[in-house]
């Protein structure tokens, strides 16, 4: 995991950290650890330097004594050198190379701060800018790259200050053009490492202090993402979490994303999601925690709707979080709307809450329901 744990015991405002993961690729063995690849057969002047960076990429695997050769020898700006190449097939394997370099149990002290003092994470993000000189496979390479420097936390506020947020954010909302103009062949492969940078960039304290979620301050940066989760329910729903946490971390801290889910009527699709694993439903619950902690103007919002029903049915789940996450989203409902309460003792709340009386993990908050829902 990278940062925090995402099912601890939490407030529901405390911004949620992605985890590093592996990527799930195809040339990606089961044990979790890169497996050689090869270079596809071409007669063309740019093979050889190809050749050689996946060549180079299979030994970082292999060896840390390898590694620790390469630093001094200049691997650095050989590969900032590599990355100004006009060839994609160049550009996919140095990514590979790199990719495997940054993986490197002693990448966050002997690796990243070197490759952060390059030009290399510029370079990775103008690879990354949208449009139609784009290409899929460099673009999946370079967003695993710049999520395992993320990850290492070394120097977050150096890639904030070279535009990372407005990058991925560009990015995401072009993903979300391609699933509506249904060009979304393996798609997947790119989504999952960009949420995952954006959400942890999102936790980053510079994220502030250079206004970088401004650059994020968009409806259209949430209804891109609705459109994300949308395919990646449709395709390949184990990836929904990776959405989710950054939904999580857009509306943790920020009224203006809170009131883009609700303007958006987004509510009703993101309940929707509820029966799809305790993950997302633990996730779902948080970002509507986050929605109802705003306020009461918020809380007016959400109710009436399906949101009451959709949490009287959560309440016969037997997983103990996602019950708990659903005590604590009633709790700020009757706290900011009493009448809320009233609906929820006509519909039997009472009795749901009862199931859950002797469990030693939510007692104490089925307890305290009960009474906020009695008597105020």
């Amino acid at each position: 995991m990278c940062g925090l744990d995402p099912w601890g015991s939490r407030d529901p405002a405390v911004p949620v950290v992605s985890p590093a993961g592996n990527r799930g690729k195809g040339e990606r063995g089961s044990s979790g650890q890169p497996s050689s690849r090869l270079a596809a057969p071409r007669d063309t002047a740019d093979l050889h330097q190809e050749l050689c960076l996946y060549t180079l990429g299979n030994l970082i695997v292999e060896s840390e004594a390898v590694r620790m050769q390469l630093l001094p020898q200049g691997i650095v700006p050989a590969l900032s050198a590599c990355i100004q190449s006009p060839h994609q097939t160049v550009l996919e394997a140095l990514g590979y190379a790199l990719s495997q370099l940054l993986q490197a149990k002693e990448a966050p002290e002997k690796i990243i701060p070197s490759i952060l003092g390059s030009t290399l994470p510029q370079h990775m993000l103008q690879l990354l800018q949208p449009g139609p000189k784009l290409n899929p496979g460099v673009a999946v390479e370079f967003a695993w790259c710049l999520h395992y420097i993320i990850c290492s936390q070394v120097n977050n506020a150096l890639l904030i200050t070279h535009g990372a947020l407005s990058t991925l954010g560009l990015l995401l909302l072009d993903l979300a053009g391609a699933v509506q103009r249904s060009e979304d062949a393996g798609l997947e492969l790119l989504v999952c490492p960009v949420l995952r940078c954006l959400s942890n960039l999102l936790t980053e304290p510079a994220v502030d202090a250079v206004g970088g979620q401004m650059e994020l301050r968009d409806e259209r940066v949430v209804a891109s993402l609705f459109i994300l989760l949308q395919f990646l329910l449709q395709k390949q729903p184990s990836l929904l979490p990776e959405g989710l946490w950054l939904l999580n971390n857009l509306t943790a801290n920020s009224p203006s994303f809170c009131t883009s889910l609700l303007s958006l009527d987004l509510i009703e699709p993101l309940l929707q999601l509820l029966p799809v694993s305790n993950v997302v439903s633990i996730l779902v619950l948080t970002v509507l925690c986050n929605v109802a902690e705003k306020g009461p103007a918020y809380c007016w919002h959400l109710w009436p709707g399906p949101l009451l029903s959709s949490l009287l049915d959560t309440l016969a789940f037997s997983d103990t979080e996602v019950v708990g996450q659903s005590l604590e989203l009633l709790q700020l409902l009757f706290l900011y709307r009493p009448e809320i309460a009233q609906a929820f003792l006509q519909q039997s709340g009472l009795q749901a809450l009862k199931r859950h009386e002797e469990e030693a993990q939510l007692q104490d908050r089925v307890h305290a329901l009960q009474q906020t829902a009695l008597h105020g």
